[in-house]
């Protein structure tokens, strides 16, 4: 079930300021909400360079329904004897230690391993992550969409398995080697953000309203719903088009405020949010392109404003599908 294969390391020079080394990560969950479960995770680890040096797989028993077999094709029966996830956690983060986490929609990837490590009371040592997704904005790809396999068919490399993890991850490992040498040679930045793990957790579900909690933690450690410190953000780069039009793709640049609860928790939205080149707002003005809230209908201020002055709003889970393809910022 456990696996690792060699190969020899590539002599092509490569710029010092890159991280030195890269964990390339894949995991399939029963779902997306914060009570799912991993059920399979595959990471290749590659040098500085993009090379390979090994990968590693394993699948794990998610204790629940296995979700969506369907896309991911592990039943309960397949499931039963693969280890839980404190059994192969020492082994997952020795593939991840000193690496810079690299996964397509990293926040997701990132958010399911963190909740796996605080269940089993331990911490992934990860302290940064790289977005192929946002990389391959970086370097503005003519990519049709944001999917991996768009990206994948870009650099000519062939999925064998959509959806089982250690493909998954060997295709957007060879799809993340020459997007990072391209990189080096345009001396283009790496969308690098950092890791902060949960230090406490809990496992109460969401009610079954999409977008509301019942409870538990932010990412950062402090109870849903209540006041959070908040967090200094680099400036966004690209400037604001105006607001978001009903129908269409946000686009880079656009302010997007957030009000009330949410089903993922609030920093890591904002994360992906960032991610895809958009501007978080802690407060709501005319310059706003748009709102994300679950409870339109709510008299917080910030709806309050948004009616005043006739900002655009979306729920939860249509931001989430705005989120897949957000169209470049216009070069100037």
């Amino acid at each position: 079930m456990l696996e690792d294969h060699q190969t020899a390391p590539s002599t092509t020079p490569w710029p010092a300021a890159y991280p030195q080394g890269y964990a390339v990560v894949d995991v399939e969950t029963t779902g997306l909400a914060r009570d799912d479960r991993i059920v399979s995770a595959a990471v290749y680890r590659l040098d500085a360079r993009g090379e390979v040096e090994d990968h590693w797989y394993t699948m794990v028993n998610p204790e629940r329904d296995p979700g969506p077999v369907w896309i991911h094709g592990l039943t309960s029966d397949v499931l039963e004897g693969a280890p839980l996830f404190p059994e192969i956690a020492e082994e997952f983060a020795s593939r991840l230690d000193g690496r810079v986490l690299v996964a397509h929609n990293a926040v997701f990837d990132w958010s399911m391993i963190a909740r796996e490590y605080a269940r089993a009371e331990r911490e992934a040592p990860v302290r940064q992550r790289l977005c192929t997704i946002a990389l391959s904005k970086e370097l503005g790809l003519p990519l049709a969409n944001h999917k991996l396999e768009s990206l994948a068919a870009h650099f000519g490399v062939v999925q064998q398995r959509a959806h089982h993890a250690l493909d998954d991850a060997r295709v957007l490992a060879e799809a993340f080697r020459p997007s990072l040498r391209a990189a080096a040679r345009g001396g283009v930045r790496l969308p690098l953000l950092e890791c902060r793990p949960l230090t406490e957790w809990t496992d109460r579900a969401a009610t079954p309203r999409i977008g509301r909690q019942s409870g538990g933690y932010s990412s950062g450690g402090y109870p849903s719903g209540s006041w959070r410190p908040s967090r200094k953000r680099p400036a966004c780069p690209y400037p604001n088009p105006g607001r978001y039009e009903p129908g269409k793709q946000l686009k880079q640049g656009m302010r997007i405020a957030f009000s009330g609860d949410t089903s993922v928790e609030r920093d890591l939205l904002e994360d992906r949010a960032v991610e895809a080149g958009l501007h978080v707002a802690t407060s709501l003005s005319r310059l706003t392109s748009l709102l994300v809230t679950n409870d339109p209908d709510s008299g917080t201020s910030k709806v309050v404003k948004a009616r005043q002055f006739g900002t655009p709003v979306v729920d939860e889970a249509a931001f989430g599908q705005l989120l897949r393809d957000v169209e470049p910022a216009s070069k100037k």
